[in-house]
This record gives C-alpha cells, structure tokens and sequence, in this order.
C-alpha cells in the first residue's frame, strides 16, 4: 500500500490501461484490480482527476469494462486501435497523457502515473521542474529502468497478489434439452427394449 506524504496534496492520477493490462496478462495470466489500485494511489489525498486511457479494440465485454472503470471514479478516455496497410496495429496513449498532465500539472501537488512506460520518463521530469511530486505504479519487472529512477516514488506491484485478480473462466453453455412433450406424461420404455 502506498504512504501518502501528506493528506492536503492534490493528486491526479494517470492510468495507461493497455500497459498495465498486457503486464498483469503476460506476467501472471491475471487482470489487474483497478479499483484498488486507484483507491492506494490516491491513498487518503485529494483527488483531483482520475483518468484511464483505454484502447477500443471492438473486443466482448470491452464496454462493461469501461463502465466498470467508471464506477470506480476513473474518467475513461477512448481511443480506437489503428490497423494499418498490411496488417500491423497500433494504439498507444502516450501522447494523451502527456498533454492531460502538462494540463493538470499546476493544479496537482501529485502526479501519479500507472505505467511502466519509460516513454514517460521525460514527462515525469517536466511535472517535477513544475513542483509536482511523481509517483509511479507498476510491475517491476516490466517497468523501465529510467522511469523508477526519474520517479520520486515507486510502487511495485509484483508480489502483490491484492492488485490482481484471476480471470474469470470462460463460462460454458449449455444446452437445455428441449421438452418438446411440456403438457404430456413423461414418456417411459417398456423393460424389454432396454439395454442391459
């Protein structure tokens, strides 16, 4: 759990969804718990903004889960996964979380970045020459070199089991056998056509 430095600070908290998705999926075969996660980020403070960037990907229960993100208090930002020319895909965030944090930087004591994207190593340098404290959570092991040391705080969530949770298995339906005889007596066979 994270200790927060003071309970007055503003805190703006940055979710990179994908990144901690593919992290929590191909370390642990696992989902991230978000709403833990943004509950120990905020950590007591004040909560300014919340928001989560996600990748739309037209894939089943995609808009329950951003609904979920929502009831959580994250603001959910979209943006659709790029196909181009041959196949290769894209969708990355990086750009948007810059710009809401250099938006947000001078009403926030805190910055809290939930990736380990060393792409923002820069852009957490640039909130702290504004006077913002950096915090970032992620899994370690996925996480970049440069951005734990950029960061005035790092939170590791691997060996952490409470930020994850099993994913659920994939329910199997099945089929109903049809009464096509609902109004009828229960049909039974005479001894002598049974197999024994």
């Amino acid at each position: 759990m994270i200790k927060a430095q003071n309970i007055d600070q503003r805190v703006g908290v940055f979710a990179d969804v994908q990144n901690m998705y593919y992290s929590a999926k191909n370390m642990y075969n696992k989902k991230v718990n978000f709403k833990i996660l943004l509950r120990d980020a905020v950590a007591g403070r004040r909560l300014v903004r919340a928001i989560a960037y996600v990748i739309k990907a037209d894939v089943k229960d995609e808009t329950t889960f951003y609904e979920a993100l929502e009831s959580m208090g994250f603001e959910v930002k979209a943006k659709d996964l790029q196909v181009f020319f041959g196949g290769a895909k894209k969708g990355d965030w990086d750009v948007g979380i810059a710009m809401d944090v250099m938006r947000l930087a001078q009403k926030l004591d805190t910055v809290v970045l939930v990736s380990g994207d060393g792409d923002f190593s820069d852009l957490l340098e640039h909130a702290k020459s504004l006077g913002c404290r950096t915090e970032v959570i992620a899994f370690g092991k996925t996480t970049s070199h440069k951005l734990i040391d950029v960061a005035d705080y790092f939170f590791d969530l691997d060996n952490q089991p409470n930020y994850l949770f099993e994913k659920r298995p994939v329910k199997q339906q099945r089929k109903k056998p049809r009464d096509t005889f609902k109004n009828s007596e229960p049909m039974t066979v005479p001894n002598k056509d049974r197999v024994q």
